[in-house]
C-alpha cells in the first residue's frame, strides 16, 4: 500500500544534476531488473529538477524539454511501468523550481491532472521561489488536495528542508513522506550531521508520513556533477555502511543517488542487505529510540545506540560510533525494557556478517571501528 512502509527507489539529482535524459532513465530501469534492486523492493524511479523547458505553454501547461526527453514522459512512464517499476518526478512550490525551471505556485491541479495523465506514480516537491507573504503548510496542503483528486495514485514526497516547523503539520497536510534536513552531501561531516539532526525526532515518523532525511550518498564516491554535493572527495564504505543502517535504522526513505550502472559489489551489498532492508520496511513502522552508553562520562552524541521496536517482537539495535577513534559500546538490557529478573535473555543476530553472534543476558558491549556501527537483530529467549 502506498506510504504504508518507507519508499525505496532511485533519484537521479544526487549524482546527475540537470545533466539528465531519457535514455539515462531507461537504463537505471533496466539495471534495477537486471540487478536485483527491483527483487530487493526497490521500486520508484524518479526524475529531479531540469526535466522541462523554461516556459509553460500557451494553456499554461509544463512542456517536456524533447532534446532530453523525445519520447515524451508518458512514454517513459510506460517504460518503467513494463519492468514493474514505478516513475517519479519533481516540482516545487513556488513560481521557479531550484534550477529555475516552472514551479507549480497557482499550477497545483492543473500540473497534478498532467502528472496522472502521464502515469507518474511519485511527486518529489520542493521548496525554491515560495512567494513570501504565503505559508509553505498552505501550499504543501493545496497540492496534497490536487493530489488525491487527480484520479491517480501518486505518493507525494514533501521537501521544505524541515524548514517553519513542518514536524508539527506535515502528516496532517497529506503529505506520505517529507523532508526534514538541508540537503545531503557526499561527506562523512554532512551524513553525521544530518542523523545527529534528527535524534530526538523519532516520533515525528510513522506510517504514510515518513521522515526523509533526504536521498542515499551510498557508492557515490564523489562522483556528482555537482560541486557542491561531490566535490568534497566522498566517503569510503565504511561510512556508506553506517550511513545506510542509520537511514534504515531511523526509518527514513532508501532513494539511491549513485549511479547504479557502475555501482562495485560492496556498493550492491550495502544498498541490496535484506536484513536492514527488513528493519527499514517494518510493518510498524516506528521510529527508534537512543539509548547512550554506560559510563555515565562516556556521554556523547557521538557515540550511541538506537532501538527500534519490530512488529514480531524483535528489537532492531545499532550500535553506532560516529566519533574518530575505537569505542566499546556497552548497552544495558533494562535500558530497552528487559529486566535481569525477567528470566529472558536476548539472542543477538549480526545484520552485516549475517551470523548468529550468540545469547546474551543482561548486557552486551561490542567494541565498534570509528566512523563504523553493528546492527543486530535481538530474540527474546528463555
Amino acid at each position: 500500500m502506498m506510504g504504508f512502509a518507507p519508499a525505496l527507489g532511485w533519484n537521479s539529482w544526487n549524482t546527475f544534476t540537470w545533466d539528465i535524459n531519457e535514455q539515462l532513465i531507461r537504463d537505471v530501469a533496466d539495471v534495477f531488473v537486471t540487478e536485483g534492486y527491483r527483487d530487493g523492493g526497490y521500486e520508484y524511479i524518479v526524475i529531479d529538477d531540469c526535466w522541462s523547458l523554461k516556459e509553460r505553454d500557451t494553456d499554461g501547461n509544463l512542456v517536456v524539454d524533447s532534446a532530453k526527453f523525445p519520447s515524451g514522459m508518458k512514454a517513459l512512464a510506460d517504460y518503467i511501468h513494463d519492468k514493474g517499476l514505478k516513475f517519479g518526478m519533481y516540482s516545487c512550490v513556488g513560481t521557479h523550481t531550484c534550477a529555475g525551471y516552472p514551479g507549480s505556485f497557482e499550477h497545483e491541479f492543473q500540473d497534478a491532472a498532467l502528472f496522472a495523465e502521464w502515469g507518474v506514480d511519485y511527486l518529489k516537491y520542493d521548496y525554491c521561489f515560495k512567494p513570501r507573504h504565503i505559508s509553505g503548510e498552505l501550499l504543501y496542503k493545496r497540492m496534497s488536495l490536487a493530489l488525491k483528486n487527480c484520479g491517480r495514485d501518486i505518493l507525494f514526497s514533501a521537501c521544505n528542508w524541515g524548514e517553519d516547523n513542518v514536524y508539527e503539520w506535515i502528516r496532517e497536510s497529506g503529505a506520505h513522506m517529507y523532508r526534514s534536513t538541508g540537503d545531503i552531501r557526499d561527506n562523512w561531516d554532512f551524513v553525521k550531521e544530518l542523523a545527529l539532526s534528527q535524534i530526538g525526532k523519532q516520533s515525528y515518523t510513522g506510517s504514510f508520513c515518513h521522515n526523509d532525511m533526504d536521498m542515499l550518498i551510498v557508492g557515490m564516491y564523489g562522483g556528482s556533477n555537482s560541486d557542491f554535493i561531490g566535490s568534497i572527495g566522498g566517503c569510503n564504505d565504511i561510512e556508506y555502511k553506517t550511513h545506510f543502517s542509520l537511514w534504515s535504522m531511523m526509518g527514513s526513505p532508501l532513494m539511491i543517488g549513485c549511479d547504479v550502472r557502475k555501482a562495485n559489489q560492496v556498493t550492491k551489498d550495502i544498498l541490496l542487505n535484506p536484513d536492514l532492508l527488513a528493519i527499514n520496511q517494518d510493518p510498524e513502522a516506528r521510529g527508534a529510540y537512543r539509548i547512550k552508553p554506560e559510563p555515565q562520562w562516556f556521554h556523547t552524541d557521538d557515540v550511541f545506540m538506537l532501538v527500534k521496536v519490530l512488529t514480531d517482537g524483535d528489537l532492531a539495535i545499532g550500535f553506532f560510533n560516529l566519533s574518530d577513534s575505537q569505542r566499546e559500546l556497552s548497552l544495558q538490557f533494562w535500558d530497552m525494557g528487559l529486566p535481569y529478573a525477567s528470566g529472558y535473555s536476548l539472542s543477538l543476530y549480526d545484520c552485516w556478517e549475517h551470523k548468529e553472534l550468540g545469547v546474551f543476558r543482561e548486557r552486551y558491549a561490542p567494541v565498534v571501528a570509528a566512523h563504523d556501527c553493528l546492527v543486530v537483530r535481538a530474540k527474546l529467549v528463555k
